[in-house]
């Protein structure tokens, strides 16, 4: 795997604990399980945030979580190139290689939708495809080909699942 930059978050917007949930737990995970650094959720959400550390905890990953961000500050305030993932962006492949490896990375994750300013703050608005689709899957998309095709591993969890293609194998984590 060539250069990673040294720190990349997801910030996710629009969050609605009521009716998101699931998804935007979906997008954490896939966030963790293909090497972001860092979860920032717009919308406060304790039990998610303690879900996920739990995660952490028994699965491993050095993977912080934080909700109740106030977006917009996040966003102008970071110092890095921050890629918007929606159906209406640059072509994956096109938009990875106009990235700079070096600097930190900030994706940006909607829920609902997206204000116009999250467009034009970002530094390229990125598409894993033109069309409808999940908002996770082009997470672990952009995730998997931006880290060409690396997945990390966590030796620090409590539990770790073995490859079997029979059947499912955990194993502690020794």
């Amino acid at each position: 795997m060539s250069q990673v930059v040294f720190m990349i978050t997801v910030l996710r917007i629009g969050h609605r604990p009521e009716r998101d949930k699931r998804i935007t737990t979906h997008v954490a995970l896939v966030a963790r399980a293909f090497g972001a650094n860092r979860i920032l959720v717009d919308t406060r959400d304790p039990d998610m945030e303690r879900n996920f550390i739990s995660t952490c905890e028994r699965w491993g990953g050095d993977v912080s979580i934080k909700t109740g961000v106030k977006w917009r500050e996040e966003l102008k305030t970071f110092k890095g190139q921050i890629v918007h993932l929606t159906m209406y962006g640059e072509e994956v492949s096109k938009g990875i290689a106009s990235l700079d490896r070096a600097k930190d990375l900030m994706i940006v994750v909607g829920a609902e939708k997206v204000p116009r300013e999250v467009y034009e703050m970002a530094t390229i608005n990125v598409s894993v495809g033109n069309q409808p689709h999940s908002e996770v899957a082009a997470l672990a998309i952009f995730l998997y080909k931006y880290n060409e095709c690396q997945i990390p591993e966590f030796s620090d969890g409590k539990m770790k699942i073995m490859p079997d293609p029979r059947g499912k194998t955990v194993v502690g984590n020794e």
